[in-house]
């Protein structure tokens, strides 16, 4: 079926599913994935996150379901989903770099990064001119004929970055990518992916399990648990509109109250938790059991009697309240977020 190719989503991920055994890695998952999107998919441990990656690179077969992305050029094909479970991983549109990065110890950066096209045959003339271009676009020209062991964490990632984008896909897969960084490194990574992505115009699907990574760079988030996709949605309305009580509790922080009477459960970001000296007018009192000051903010922790998690607040500036002391703790009703006490 011939869709409009300015509207229809690059890929299509329908009703697939995969067991290995008993275990249900994938359970009828269902995504669409925008034209020049930055799409993150996000989960903890085991939640089948990149084992959907890997079926649509072709490193897996799914038991059910269809994986389509959209024809591209004025040939055939074009504004029609093309099935790429029935194409081997060389033949789909698609690149995944890999976890490690894969590096070849023996080459400098010009050759790694080449190494792709040169495998396709490509004439010499052209290879040079799509390395050089990638090497600027990825700020690596002064490293071009260094070998990866002379390089730092970060500009390996770059190259490897570079040997991916250089072939020129229409869609990079991108497994837990800044993982082997250091926390200083990867911030600035997360920056550069972001821009990376803008100015080559290709569509990025990055797998993780940092909350954190995924809200700083994806324009849209696929949260995942048990096989299943929870939520989907950009960053701000996963934050301030989860779904369920995981994603509230996996998006951010917050303190998650439990109720008594009704089956629901009240949901406080910990900037719409006020702590005072006020014990009489506060909806709850408790004590404090920890603060963490970090520089331009604090959160204050607080326990109240009977209640299985912990409140936190934070607030500008240094903690106003020591541990051990009695608080009273309030917010406005608009701020909570109530949600259905299941899972």
């Amino acid at each position: 079926m011939t869709l409009d190719s300015t509207n229809a989503p690059l890929l299509r991920v329908s009703s697939v599913s995969k067991a290995y055994g008993d275990v249900v890695a994938l359970d009828d998952v269902n995504i669409e994935i925008q034209q020049n999107e930055f799409f993150a998919l996000l989960g903890p441990s085991g939640c089948g996150k990149t084992t959907l990656l890997r079926s649509i690179a072709g490193f897996e077969d799914p038991d059910a379901g269809a994986i389509t992305i959209l024809g591209a050029g004025s040939g055939a094909g074009e504004g029609e989903q093309i099935d790429l479970l029935s194409l081997p991983p060389n033949k789909r549109p698609v690149n995944l770099m890999f976890q490690s990065y894969a590096l070849f110890p023996h080459m400098n950066v010009r050759k790694n990064i080449a190494y792709g096209l040169e495998r396709e045959g490509l004439g010499k003339d052209e290879i040079a001119e799509r390395v050089n271009e990638v090497l600027i676009t990825t700020g690596l020209t002064d490293k071009a004929d260094v070998r990866p062991a002379q390089l730092s964490g970060g500009q390996r990632q770059r190259v490897a970055l570079a040997r991916a984008i250089v072939k020129r896909p229409r869609l990079l897969l991108l497994d837990e990518p800044l993982s082997a960084l250091d926390r200083k490194v990867r911030a600035e990574m997360q920056i550069e992916l972001k821009r990376l992505q803008h100015e080559v115009g290709i569509t990025f699907v990055v797998v993780t399990h940092d909350q954190e990574e995924a809200m700083s760079m994806a324009d849209r988030i696929a949260v995942m648990h048990e096989g299943r996709v929870q939520q989907i949605a950009d960053p701000v309305t996963l934050y301030s509109q989860p779904a369920n009580v995981f994603v509230a509790d996996f998006i951010g922080t917050g303190s998650l109250l439990r109720g008594i009477v009704a089956n629901a459960v009240l949901l406080l970001r910990p900037e719409s938790v006020h702590i005072s000296a006020d014990l009489a007018g506060a909806q709850l009192q408790g004590e404090v059991v920890e603060t963490h000051f970090f520089g331009g903010s604090s959160t204050t922790s607080v326990r109240v009697a009977e209640m299985e998690t912990l409140i936190v607040a934070s607030h500008p500036g240094a903690p106003k309240f020591a541990v051990g002391e009695r608080v009273g703790i309030s917010w406005n009703a608009d701020d909570a977020i109530l949600l259905e006490d299941q899972p």
